[in-house]
């Protein structure tokens, strides 16, 4: 298969990962600070994504795929407040295992590889266009 298709086949690859990658972590973040409904349940909990190479068969191509979402199963923090609907009896309320400085990090990673990928797209189709361009002028 043509090389610039496979180039383009990979970067369309990753440009949808990291899309999903921004989605996931554009949720944990409004998430940050949603408690538990009532005293004693669980808050929000923080939502990961994986992903796995996959070779797509037609190009032979090493595309990238979510391989799956889960969830963060690290402990909440426990916070003093005791005027919040989900407070304990003793104040106590359960916050999601959300940290906005380590999921900003994720995002800027993942608006940079979103990013890289679409300028490979873009030089892809860059060199498609001159190629064509070529075959006109020739004939």
């Amino acid at each position: 298969m043509d090389p610039l298709v496979s180039a383009l086949k990979v970067s369309a690859s990753g440009l949808e990962a990291e899309s999903t990658r921004l989605r996931i972590v554009s949720e944990n973040i409004a998430n940050a600070r949603s408690t538990g409904d009532a005293p004693g349940t669980d808050p929000y909990r923080r939502k990961t994504v994986s992903f796995a190479a996959e070779v797509d068969r037609a190009s032979g191509a090493s595309t990238v795929e979510v391989k799956r979402l889960g969830t963060d199963d690290s402990e909440f923090t426990i916070e003093f407040d005791p005027g919040n609907p989900a407070a304990d009896d003793k104040g106590m309320v359960k916050l999601p295992n959300v940290n906005v400085l380590i999921e900003m990090a994720d995002m800027r990673e993942a608006n940079r590889s979103y990013e890289a990928n679409l300028q490979t797209t873009k030089q892809a189709r860059d060199l498609i266009s001159a190629t064509i361009d070529l075959l006109r002028a020739s004939q």
